[in-house]
């Protein structure tokens, strides 16, 4: 098990299958990009598939969620997935995406054995999106939630964050889309994630204030605490239901002591928080030698992985006046 001094057990895995996006996003990057991963940096297909093995069969990893960056540009992608369907016991399996190119792959994922998909969606006006995201690829995200939705990769889950003078009013508008067309909307805190750090905690969205946008036009009934588990998000029913919509207040709500997610970067590096500044280095012991060896076995590996979740900190640290963004932006370490 991934066991830390807490008591918590990770079994929900979060891997990072590239650096790279095809969007611009103004809270991830800058519209220039960023220096991309070296392909010899970046872990193999076989390396991938090899570190959930060892996470499902020695570990007790029981979800694994594939994100980047921009997972659908990583080119072994349904290969990757559909030998991870292959595992005993079988993993479920999701995906994160900006949806650009799930209209062409929805069909060959769920095929492969991809169960669901999480797409971000932050506005329903294409001039905000624009905006937003640096292109014009609005339609194109559109389409890609139809093509998951139809393909059976449900529940389509719609990640949105709300940006001040941008988006900001509308909350109502995106649930209501939501609803029509059976997609469980979540809108997630703005997170200290960019590669600019221009982040500030005073300038954000925070989950009350979408709450209080959402009860305009929504009579919303807080689900029990029960429902909930380790889970992200806060969920609420949607007039009575059988709709619902969540809020991930990583921010203002933080949930770390019911956390259960371990990370793996796209260079091979284990995070133990999406806010960690601290990385251990897996990559190192796949390459080391074959796995037949001692020093790169799986039985290592496992070891090391242990090793660093033992570790894990009690918190995210987001309300320490001390507190420091990660070095890596959000599309380095995946979300």
């Amino acid at each position: 098990m991934l066991i830390d001094t807490y008591g918590r057990v990770a079994t929900d895995l979060r891997v990072s299958l590239t650096d790279k996006c095809n969007l611009r996003c103004t809270y991830c990057m800058p519209e220039e990009g960023l220096q991309w991963l070296s392909k010899s940096e970046l872990l193999s297909d076989d390396e991938i598939v090899r570190l959930i093995r060892i996470a499902v069969t020695r570990l007790g990893i029981t979800e694994v969620r594939f994100t980047g960056g921009e997972p659908l540009l990583r080119p072994g992608l349904v290969g990757i997935i559909e030998r991870c369907a292959q595992l005993e016991p079988r993993p479920r399996m999701s995906l994160t995406t900006n949806g650009i190119g799930l209209k062409r792959t929805a069909a060959a994922l769920k095929a492969a054995g991809l169960d669901r998909v999480n797409v971000s969606l932050d506005t329903l006006r294409p001039d905000a999106f624009k905006t937003l995201t640096r292109r014009d690829r609005h339609k194109d995200v559109l389409e890609g939630l139809e093509a998951a939705r139809d393909a059976g990769l449900t529940p389509v889950k719609v990640n949105t964050v709300l940006m001040p003078g941008l988006n900001d009013d509308e909350a109502p508008d995106l649930l209501a889309w939501a609803v029509e067309n059976d997609y469980e909307l979540r809108f997630i805190e703005q997170m200290p994630l960019d590669a600019q750090h221009g982040w500030k905690r005073d300038g954000m969205i925070t989950a009350g204030d979408i709450l209080t946008s959402l009860r305009t036009r929504f009579a919303l009934t807080e689900e029990g605490s029960g429902e909930r588990g380790s889970a992200p998000a806060e969920r609420w029913v949607v007039d009575g239901g059988p709709h619902r919509v969540g809020v991930i207040a990583s921010v203002t709500r933080p949930f770390c002591s019911a956390c259960d997610r371990t990370r793996l970067t796209a260079d091979g590096q284990v995070r133990t928080c999406l806010f960690a500044r601290e990385e251990t280095d897996l990559r190192a012991a796949l390459r080391a030698n074959d796995e037949d060896s001692a020093e790169g076995s799986d039985e290592e590996i496992a070891r090391i992985w242990k090793l660093a979740m033992w570790g894990k900190k009690a918190g995210s640290g987001l309300d320490d006046p001390k507190f420091l963004q990660p070095d890596r932006p959000m599309s380095a370490i995946g979300g």
